[in-house]
């Protein structure tokens, strides 16, 4: 299996390979990160290697000596006027004559001009000049692959797609036949584009479009996704839907667990927001709603404590004199999760629209069902919807403080309703389970590799 992460916080990740090593399959699961040595270590009966990725240089070459640009451009096509511009400005940001705001909206025209450039003379392969960083991944874990002459390769999210189809192919005309298995975590077009880099997101999708031919198989995480991976694509076959679904059968237990970490009592309301922070996933709706829900507390489960935009959610919370009721927790290991969330009264996800934020069932959904917890939803369409068929939550609309203090107030009134969901013949959860999903993977892998068997 492939990554281009640190492993540690992906838990889709860390449950296939912990998985496919369960059912019997040899793992070897290689992550690419910004670390000083190579880190090893195992997950169950699965092997981690996480590879020390370098920064690219100016100039990038290809893999096996090749120039990224596959010999078809360079510094003399006429088109390094524009670089020399940047250079330029990069100077006068250096010596203070050009403040770095004024610097990026200046270099975004340059940019644009280089992305339509560099895709009318290579069309998909452009990524090669817009984004050669992408050679770092396949420099550095190119080789491990080659020495492990795995059966197939499972690369997940959108960089290593190029990595393992490379990989494939040389291992192919060596006389191998190897299988490749491509795990779309994300819709990429629907990606929140960088607003410092116009480059990045049509190098990107140059580079899956290039590559997504090579895959076997793909697998992804929604039924909303799979679809328009085949209309994007033309895929011969939809995807193999594997939902972000937690470990229902584990002993590694919490204690303590969330309201006790919080140092609240059983009868004061607390809501869960347990995830990745960032602008557009909401969390200052809730901060902007705690005003209008007295004596409710708000726990933060969050990657990094410290990080800057935590501190500007507090620092918000705080300004609203509501400072005292916002909890800020480190995360947990994902096998924990489930049993640490179960003390709140209510799980959000106050998501802002966004194409990627409508189309996914997204893992924190399924760790709060799993935990039997209400959730409280904005209106973005796939989570909206399932909420709605089940009667688990209630629904608010995105960016709406006071609907969304209405939505709480609403289970806080009635909490059995809204977990009466999770019992009896009709429940979801025991689809909702990593190991029904485990099962569909493990099923593909037997499928594709039978023939060679």
């Amino acid at each position: 299996m492939l990554v281009d992460n640190a492993v540690e916080g992906d838990s889709r990740v860390q449950k296939a390979a912990r998985s496919a090593a369960d059912a019997g399959w040899d793992v070897t699961l290689i992550g690419c990160a910004h670390i000083d040595a190579e880190r090893r270590w195992r997950l169950g009966d699965a092997e981690v290697r996480v590879l020390p990725l370098a920064a690219s240089p100016a100039v990038v070459a290809g893999p096996r000596g090749g120039s990224a640009s596959g010999g078809r451009a360079g510094p003399r096509d006429g088109f390094a006027s524009l670089g020399g511009v940047s250079g330029l400005r990069a100077r006068l940001v250096a010596r203070g004559g050009l403040p770095l705001r004024a610097a990026r909206l200046a270099r975004r025209p340059v940019e644009h001009a280089q992305v339509r450039y560099w895709r009318a003379r290579l069309r998909d392969g452009a990524w090669r000049r817009l984004e050669p960083g992408l050679w770092d991944y396949e420099r550095v874990a190119g080789p491990v692959i080659d020495e492990l002459r795995p059966e197939l390769i499972h690369a997940h999210d959108f960089r290593m797609l190029g990595v393992a189809a490379r990989a494939v192919d040389r291992a192919r005309t060596a006389g191998r036949d190897v299988k490749l298995v491509w795990d779309a975590h994300e819709w990429l077009p629907g990606a929140r584009p960088r607003s410092d880099n116009a480059r990045w997101l049509p190098a990107h999708l140059g580079y899956v479009r290039e590559y997504v031919g090579h895959a076997d198989a793909v697998v992804t995480v929604s039924d909303t996704l799979a679809d328009l991976l085949v209309r994007d694509h033309a895929l011969p076959e939809r995807p193999t839907v594997i939902l972000n679904a937690p470990v229902a059968a584990t002993t590694e237990m919490s204690a303590p667990g969330l309201r006790e970490r919080c140092g609240l009592s059983p009868g004061t309301p607390l809501l869960v927001y347990s995830g990745a922070m960032a602008v557009q996933r909401g969390v200052d709706t809730v901060v902007e709603a705690l005003p209008l829900l007295p004596g409710v507390h708000l726990a933060l489960v969050v990657a990094d404590p410290d990080a800057a935009y935590v501190r500007q959610v507090v620092a918000r919370a705080a300004r609203h004199q509501v400072g005292d009721r916002v909890h800020v927790l480190p995360y947990v290991p994902h096998r924990r999760l489930v049993a640490f969330l179960a003390t709140a009264d209510i799980g959000l996800i106050p998501l802002h629209h966004w194409p990627n934020h409508e189309i996914a069932l997204i893992t924190k959904f399924f760790e709060y069902a799993h935990a039997r917890l209400p959730i409280v939803v904005s209106d973005v369409r796939t989570m909206s919807e399932t909420v709605r068929a089940t009667g688990q939550g209630e629904v608010f609309r995105a960016r709406d403080a006071a609907d969304l203090a209405r939505a709480v107030r609403v289970v806080l009134a009635d909490p059995d309703r809204y977990r009466a969901a999770y019992e009896g013949p009709d429940s979801p959860l025991p689809g909702w389970t990593w190991e029904a999903q485990a099962a569909r993977l493990d099923a593909l892998y037997r499928r594709l590799l039978t023939p060679t068997r």
